[in-house]
């Protein structure tokens, strides 16, 4: 065995899409791939698949996007498991030409989206009714229900669980912002506070200043009561800067 037979009977799965063929014919796969389970070959040009090779434990065919307008007859004979195959954006117009499927006893679900054959009038219920081993087709089974992989339940799973990574952090983050917000509030109304306590220290000084000098001037009064009348007399002129005239009439008689 060569070492590109090895690897050819290594792969499991092969992807070919948007690689152009040559005139309209698969080439280059082989036989080799053995157990090759998922083949993709979508928009390619492919025009027919006659040169399909044989691949017994293919089970899943994609061909979308090509231009294969019959001969389905050779997937009968080469894929003889296959459970998924995707004809989409084909030229299938008849249901007569999705016949030969029949003689593939797996198959689980068919894709003709954009297919003309799906312009026709009960076309649903002719294609279940002539490939009956058909669970979906186009996604949907005959009593209109969707298939497991586009299931919208899981899709609202997937939505919750997106919601709880992802917004979920944004909440937090909104919740961090608000702790921030209100600490600096908090501060704001620690310092007005302080602010407020300083002005009622300023108020209590200057009523206290107050309240000493008129104790001041109430104890200079109570001192001026206890003097004699005469000099009680005196000391007012003399505050005022008059002279006594019991004085000068003293130095007048001098």
């Amino acid at each position: 065995m060569t070492t590109c037979e090895c690897v050819c009977w290594q792969v499991k799965e092969l992807v070919l899409d948007n690689c152009r063929s040559d005139d309209g014919k698969i080439v280059g796969l082989s036989s080799d791939f053995e157990n090759l389970e998922f083949l993709s070959m979508i928009n390619i040009n492919l025009l027919s698949v006659s040169s399909l090779p044989k691949l017994n434990k293919l089970r899943k065919l994609e061909l979308s996007d090509n231009r294969i307008s019959g001969g389905l007859e050779v997937l009968a004979e080469r894929t003889p498991n296959l459970t998924h195959l995707n004809l989409s954006g084909n030229k299938i117009k008849d249901i007569n030409t999705l016949e030969p499927l029949k003689k593939l006893p797996n198959l689980r679900s068919l894709d003709l989206f954009n297919c003309e054959v799906t312009m026709l009038i009960n076309y649903r219920e002719s294609v279940f009714t002539l490939l009956p081993q058909l669970t979906y087709l186009d996604g949907f089974d005959a009593d209109d229900q969707e298939a497991p992989d586009s299931d919208p339940e899981a899709d609202g799973d997937a939505l919750e669980d997106e919601y709880e990574n992802g917004e979920g952090e944004e909440e937090d983050d909104d919740d961090e912002e608000d702790d921030l917000d209100e600490e600096v509030i908090d501060d704001e109304e620690d310092e007005d506070d302080d602010l407020e306590g300083e002005e009622e220290e300023d108020g209590v000084d200057d009523e206290e200043e107050d309240e000493e000098e008129d104790g001041e001037e109430d104890e200079e009064d109570e001192a001026d009561d206890d003097l004699p009348r005469g000099e009680k007399r005196k000391r007012n002129l003399e505050d005022e800067g008059e002279e006594d005239p019991e004085d000068e009439e003293d130095d007048e008689d001098d």
